[in-house]
């Protein structure tokens, strides 16, 4: 039986949810590859996870660019068939809307749309020929409704959302399982930490969501038998209110 291959695309940190997407596939047997734009980040989740006993190679991509996303695609292909992908790309900013520039409104739907679609669309063509694998990808509360100051984050991320109901609807009844992840509330990691520090110390105990624990719930998603699978599931802490 060949091993089963699976990309995380999107990730940073070793302490975000990209990395605890990688170390929690790679714990359960899967051969693991991170992509980031950053090399000394997705190099040093890469490692993290080697060490601990896990099949893992770290590859550099810009998702926004469609050679990189096929040229990455391709690297997975020529070892073992894709199984599972999990895209958790897209930057969050807090821009008054007045203030937001093309600039900034067009790199926000690249990074999330764009990028969702060409990584979708890859990851299709190379799972229809054995007619099964999982795409997952990472949603916000911004995905279902628009509030500033996140205007721009809140229609890249619904158009993300647009995406993935597209892509399920299409090739779900041909063996895809894709499903959108509604994250409802502050992932505990050092993206927040860093840019929203005011707001993270506000929400105090067991107000974030643990990567660790959101991991657990993808994972769960891509064993669903196929005659029960979910296609949009929200997390949030018990203490969110919503």
């Amino acid at each position: 039986m060949s091993v089963q291959t699976a990309v995380v695309v999107g990730v940073g940190s070793s302490a975000g949810l990209g990395a605890a997407l990688a170390r929690r596939f790679a714990k359960k047997g899967l051969r693991v590859i991170v992509a980031g734009r950053t090399s000394a980040r997705v190099t040093t989740v890469a490692s993290e996870i080697r060490d601990a006993g896990g099949s893992v190679e770290a590859v550099v991509a810009d998702v926004t660019r469609e050679t990189d996303v096929v040229s990455l695609l391709n690297e997975v292909g020529q070892k073992e068939p894709l199984d599972l992908v999990a895209y958790n790309v897209g930057n969050n900013a807090m821009i008054p809307t007045l203030e937001i520039s093309e600039a900034q409104f067009e790199t926000m739907w690249r990074q999330n749309a764009l990028g969702g679609f060409l990584v979708g669309r890859e990851a299709v063509r190379r799972m229809l020929p054995k007619g099964s694998g999982t795409i997952l990808y990472t949603g916000a509360t911004a995905s279902l409704r628009a509030r500033p100051p996140f205007v721009a984050f809140a229609s890249a991320k619904a158009a993300l959302r647009a995406v993935a109901q597209g892509l399920a609807r299409e090739f779900g009844p041909q063996g895809i399982h894709v499903a959108h992840v509604v994250i409802d509330g502050v992932i505990g990691g050092d993206y927040a930490r860093s840019r929203f520090p005011d707001f993270v110390a506000a929400k105090g105990k067991d107000g974030l969501l643990a990567p660790a624990d959101i991991a657990d719930a993808y994972w769960a998603l891509h064993r669903q038998p196929r005659s029960a699978w979910t296609h949009e599931l929200d997390l949030r802490p018990f203490r969110e209110p919503f």
